[in-house]
């Protein structure tokens, strides 16, 4: 059989629906699988991915031309709102790649659609394995007396133990008593992290440090 060619003939066959709804289920499979390649996704998130195509290829299949069926399932979509908060880029991602090739098979493509998943889910795997500068990053949260000028306070410890530093954010605490500092820092050895808050302490007078990776927030696609 050709690649571009639909198994769904003039008559939408028990056969024919089954090869569609088989190729949308492993469809969402491998986009749930590249989902969580170096992530942490909800279960609900991955349930979805896996269901969403083979839901869309039913609808558009039942759909299948005709033109009061569309109208009654738009006007049932529009219903739906979603409320919840926006997801990732990444995340955005998978949605539409889940939902194009529930499309494709709802057109009998089930060869395209899986060679389409196949080659975005490969392009995802290589980029989430390719290393980005800002992914090395660090919060860095240092806490210090009103009496420390803390401009050069720490210069000679970050250049010990860190590749780069910047201060990104200052505020004041405990009416005006003490300063908060947030830094991106990107250590040089994550084995000596003990030690370089350890002699951050004796700079800021063993008051609060806090060091953490940067959280996964929404990002904009």
């Amino acid at each position: 059989m050709s690649l571009f060619e639909s198994v769904l003939g003039k008559e939408i066959t028990l056969e024919a629906y089954l090869i569609c709804i088989g190729g949308a289920l492993l469809c969402g499979i491998i986009a749930a699988a590249a989902a969580s390649i170096k992530a942490y996704p909800t279960k609900s998130f991955l349930i979805s991915l896996i269901l969403l195509p083979m839901i869309v290829s039913t609808v558009i299949t039942m759909v299948n031309g005709n033109i009061g069926t569309g109208v009654a399932v738009m006007g049932a979509f529009s219903l739906v709102r979603f409320r919840s908060v926006a997801g990732k880029a990444k995340d955005i991602a998978c949605i539409f790649l889940a939902m194009t090739a529930g499309l494709a098979c709802a057109g009998g493509y089930v060869a395209v659609a899986l060679l389409f998943t196949v080659i975005v889910c490969a392009v995802m795997l290589v980029v989430s394995l390719v290393p980005f500068a800002n992914e090395k990053e660090m919060n860095l949260e240092i806490t210090v007396p009103e009496t420390l000028h803390f401009t050069d306070a720490f210069a000679d410890v970050f250049k010990k133990y860190t590749k780069k530093h910047r201060l990104i954010r200052t505020k004041t605490s405990n009416m005006g008593s003490l300063y908060k500092l947030f830094f991106k820092v990107e250590l040089a050895d994550k084995t000596k992290t003990q030690e370089f808050i350890d002699e951050l302490r004796c700079r800021n007078g063993n008051l609060e440090i806090s060091l953490s990776e940067p959280p996964e927030g929404a990002e904009e696609l």
